[in-house]
């Protein structure tokens, strides 16, 4: 009998309604492939990671590009402080500050509303910031109820313009002469977090989501960096200014020489925030002396993606449109003819729908950059052809 003719977004369709083997397979696929191809090394891969456990998980970018969603198994993580281990049965959501109706929620209670699912493709903010950290990224079908209707049912005053999230992970802060314990926590405007695409997520790739990740129940902020989406949630604040702790004010801040009229210099400092348009690649492959080099895109709708050899012309990718999702990651490819041996260096650069470009190294939105988050510059990767 003739095997039906099922696209790959019917195939994971299926595999959230929960079909493992259809899903396994399903991610084995998502990336056109040639039957026999070799993976070509990278001469730059990352060295050791020597940050103590904060950063963990991360895998190699030939790994990262072999299927559009990334298992759970192999997601990079991010914890600056402990990592806590919930017990769900006794877990509560609070909704309090500014609102008319604090709300407590059990994770029962979350699980029975209304549910919605986003593919979205996480980046951590500091990620190409360091040598060693290059693949701090990770796409995941996230599922969870939407916080908008929690919020409007809590009923924000008219005072309440900010948004606190705070997890239960904490640790001890040095600010002056002083040692203050403090839980993670980061906020939005309340426009921001009224957005419908908002999740308290509480499944990942069909699973439930994983201690690591935040489980019981984490934000997901589509289009925002990873340091937004506030892990092992358990109290959601109205305010009415701004939150000012440190993974606002202090850490995650994007220092920035800017020049003004009559050529003096001003550093401006503005806190990490939604992800920026950008583009690396991936890994290169041969087959029968034929070489290909793939990639990804993401941080915005991409409309094309450019790649250059060496000092070569740059020439456009052929864009994956099997698998589409507003906030997903977009993978591509372009043959490579003739490529000499010897050693090269591959670049790619993204545009997105709106006609932004992702800059070059030497562009001032990256040159003058004076620390290592948003690092969106063009990626370049070096390789040699025998």
């Amino acid at each position: 009998m003739k095997a039906p003719n099922l696209s790959r977004r019917h195939l994971l369709v299926q595999a959230s309604a929960g079909s493992a083997l259809l899903y396994a397979s399903w991610l084995v696929q998502a990336l056109p492939s040639r039957p026999g191809e070799e993976v070509v090394p990278w001469l730059d891969q990352p060295g050791p990671n020597p940050s103590g456990g904060v950063v963990d998980n991360l895998q190699t970018w030939e790994s990262l590009a072999s299927s559009f969603l990334t298992p759970n198994d192999r997601f990079f993580r991010v914890s600056h402080y402990d990592k806590p281990v919930i017990d769900e049965k006794k877990w509560n959501l609070e909704i309090a500050g500014l609102v008319k109706s604090p709300l407590t929620l059990s994770l029962p209670t979350i699980k029975a509303r209304p549910k919605q699912q986003v593919v979205y493709t996480i980046e951590c903010g500091g990620n190409h910031g360091f040598p060693w950290f290059t693949s701090g990224i990770g796409n995941a079908r996230w599922g969870g109820t939407p916080l908008a209707p929690l919020l409007k049912q809590a009923g924000v005053t008219a005072r309440g313009t900010e948004v606190v999230f705070w997890g239960a992970d904490s640790g001890t802060e040095a600010i002056r002469d002083m040692k203050l314990p403090q839980h993670f926590a980061r906020s939005m405007s309340l426009a921001d977090a009224m957005n419908p695409d908002n999740l308290l997520c509480y499944e990942m790739n069909g699973a439930a989501l994983p201690q690591p990740h935040g489980a019981p129940v984490r934000l997901i902020a589509p289009g925002w960096y990873g340091v937004a989406n506030v892990k092992w949630l358990q109290r959601i604040e109205v305010r009415d200014t701004r939150y000012m702790g440190r993974f606002m004010a202090r850490d995650y801040v994007t220092i920035r020489e800017e020049q003004r009229d009559g050529g003096a210099t001003e550093f401006v400092e503005t806190s990490v925030g939604r992800t920026l348009l950008k583009s690396a690649p991936a890994k290169v492959t041969r087959k029968d002396g034929r070489y290909r080099i793939v990639g990804a895109a993401w941080g915005a709708p991409i409309a094309r993606v450019d790649v250059q050899v060496d000092n070569g012309p740059w020439r456009q990718a052929t864009i994956d449109r099997s698998d589409q999702g507003k906030f997903a990651w977009t993978f591509w490819s372009v043959d490579w003819p003739n490529a000499a041996p010897g050693e090269h260096t591959i670049t790619s650069r993204a545009a997105d729908t709106a006609g932004n470009v992702q800059p070059a190294m030497d562009d001032s939105r990256i040159a003058r950059k004076k620390t290592y988050w948003e690092s969106n510059g063009q990626v370049a990767r070096r390789i040699s052809i025998a």
